[in-house]
């Protein structure tokens, strides 16, 4: 292919993306970081890269991230036996401060950092700077109906919805760890899935995206013909009644449904260590992974 030709080509991939800019010109979007795909630094790079690219054509986006892997890898260095209830990780005090460091101080930071570098403009928004996600204490019922406690875990009950909103105003890309203060002040360990989807339902964002380690939801996970590209919420329910969608895709789906009742238009569910996987969901006509609408 000759220099013009592929010049003609890049024209070609722009112009099919100028009808979806025009289309989410000033409107947000709530991506969730999350799954070992954090633990690859060039997919991370390249999401990020994405990022400040859909600020720069108008998008406003808004990062929420987890950070699973790193917090395992920390309370080992600690001594700290993890544990689980109910795939909730119990989150004692001293647990607690371990996940609000890492995840507020060393992740948050660090993708702050990264999008600043590549001449971006960010600002982290914890407990740590200007606080934005509020919750409490969430417990979980037991076989006999009785509450379980999970200690310092907690549940997004509302955001500061003025200061993320001027944040994305003023041109900044907030980026959002998954800790909330509770009504007293006191650290409250969230899960990232359902933080997202919290933050997209009170701002009505236009899309939902959750970046993970898969390529979005599959009929056969050993067959990658089924992957679905798009699925109703109807067509959702079916699929975890059924156990298709199982085990940590579960709550995924169920934030997903949560915030398409709330008013998001659309989620999608894709895979980050694709290079530059939000640009080829959000503005092209094929999409890679799965969106799911009411």
């Amino acid at each position: 292919m000759s220099n013009f030709d592929e010049a003609v080509r890049k024209a070609d991939v722009l112009l099919e993306a100028l009808n979806w800019i025009r289309q989410f010109r000033g409107k947000h979007v709530v991506i969730k970081l999350g799954g070992s795909a954090m633990e690859e630094t060039a997919a991370v790079r390249h999401f990020l890269t994405d990022v400040i690219f859909l600020e720069s054509v108008g998008m406003r986006p808004i990062l929420v991230h987890g950070g699973g892997k790193a917090i395992n890898a920390a309370m080992a260095t600690a001594g700290i036996q993890a544990k689980w209830v109910q795939g909730r990780r119990y989150t004692d005090d001293a647990t607690l401060e371990i996940v609000a460091k890492v995840l507020a101080g060393d992740i948050c930071g660090s993708l702050v950092e990264e999008i600043e570098r590549q001449g971006g403009d960010a600002v982290g928004l914890s407990y740590l700077t200007t606080n934005c996600l509020q919750g409490t204490r969430l417990t979980l019922p037991g076989e006999n109906g009785e509450p379980i406690d999970l200690g310092r875990v907690g549940e997004v009950t509302g955001i500061d919805r003025d200061l993320l909103l001027m944040t994305c105003r003023d041109g900044k890309i907030p980026v959002l760890p998954s800790v909330a203060l509770d009504e007293h002040g006191g650290k409250l360990n969230v899960n990232a899935d359902t933080a997202a989807a919290a933050v997209a339902r009170d701002i009505q964002a236009e899309k939902l995206v959750f970046l993970s380690d898969v390529p979005g939801i599959y009929l056969d996970r050993k067959d990658p013909s089924t992957l679905q590209s798009h699925l109703n919420a109807a067509r959702c329910r079916e699929l975890i009644a059924q156990g298709i969608i199982d085990a940590g895709m579960v709550p995924k789906v169920e934030a997903a449904l949560d915030a398409l009742q709330a008013g998001v238009k659309k989620v999608h569910i894709i895979d980050a260590r694709i290079p530059h996987s939000v640009l080829l969901e959000v503005y092209s006509d094929a999409g890679i992974g799965t969106e799911i609408v009411l």
